[in-house]
């Protein structure tokens, strides 16, 4: 049976006088499933290649508060018992993100039928938003898919409120990771997605995380990195994705690295940490 949707993009405008701009992302609107979701890139890079300049750190933190913020209204929807006409979708986005003369902007809503509305916005995010970004470095899993887990797990033992994003500041750089809590030291969580398409990428992108450690090691703050991976899936890159680990190794501050495969029970380890220090532990 098929259902009706609305959909918007969410717009990069870099020059509002010739009006060039780039889709940095969709949202999809069923209301007969009660459905909102929301899909945004956190790849800076292509935005560089096309416009110059842009401020990395700015960008996914912008980025990764859409997508919570997004996360926090169809949770609302799901629980509501009223909720709005699948035209209602402009309505909706401008709760989270209103009009203004920002460089981010809403696009006209657009819409159609379909049976399977999660397919449908993956679809539209990689026909608008990912077509723009070299194969090479296209995601099967994106970053977020792979803190997915780590989150509901935070989520299931009522922690999650005591875990935020923190900004670790170098003399020269600053990256704002996903999850962050503080005991003794800042303890700062980053999903990483080595699900990617060639294994020179894969290699590539824990070098670029290498460089990226590097350059925050001489920040004021003590912290810890502890890195959720995402294992590549496509054929051959079981080798390039071993020299990635060994890359993400050579970070100074000894930073954890933790597989795919004991993210869940990993989250509950936290848990118990952060439980405990609330408690009056360490």
């Amino acid at each position: 049976m098929k259902i009706s949707y609305s959909y918007v993009t969410l717009r990069y405008v870099h020059d509002v006088v010739t009006g060039e701009f780039a889709n940095v992302g969709v949202v999809l609107y069923a209301p007969d499933q009660r459905l909102l979701e929301a899909r945004f890139t956190i790849s800076y890079e292509r935005l560089n290649a096309i416009f110059l300049k842009i401020d990395n750190a700015h960008f996914r933190a912008l980025m990764r508060y859409l997508s919570n913020r997004f996360e926090e209204l169809s949770e609302d929807l799901r629980d509501s018992l009223k909720f709005l006409p699948v035209n209602g979708i402009v309505q909706l986005v401008r709760q989270v993100l209103p009009p203004d003369d920002s460089s981010l902007q809403w696009s006209e809503a657009g819409g159609g039928f379909t049976e399977n509305a999660e397919e449908t916005v993956r679809q539209l995010f990689a026909r608008l938003v990912e077509r723009y970004v070299r194969e090479s470095d296209l995601p099967s899993r994106t970053d977020d898919e792979i803190a997915r887990p780590f989150k509901a797990a935070l989520e299931k033992k009522q922690v999650a409120q005591r875990v935020r994003q923190k900004r670790i500041e170098g003399r020269d750089y600053q990256y704002e990771f996903q999850f962050g809590w503080q005991n003794a030291v800042w303890h700062v969580y980053e999903p990483v997605s080595f699900d990617l398409m060639s294994t020179g990428s894969i290699v590539e992108k824990a070098n670029t995380w290498l460089g990226r450690g590097m350059a925050l090691q001489d920040s004021q703050e003590k912290f810890k990195i502890h890195f959720l991976l995402g294992e590549p899936r496509q054929p051959g890159t079981a080798k390039a994705f071993e020299h990635a680990r060994h890359l993400l190794g050579k970070i100074p501050g000894n930073p954890q690295l933790v597989r795919e495969n004991r993210l869940a029970e990993f989250a509950e380890e936290v848990a118990e940490k952060i439980s405990g220090h609330d408690q009056g532990g360490t």
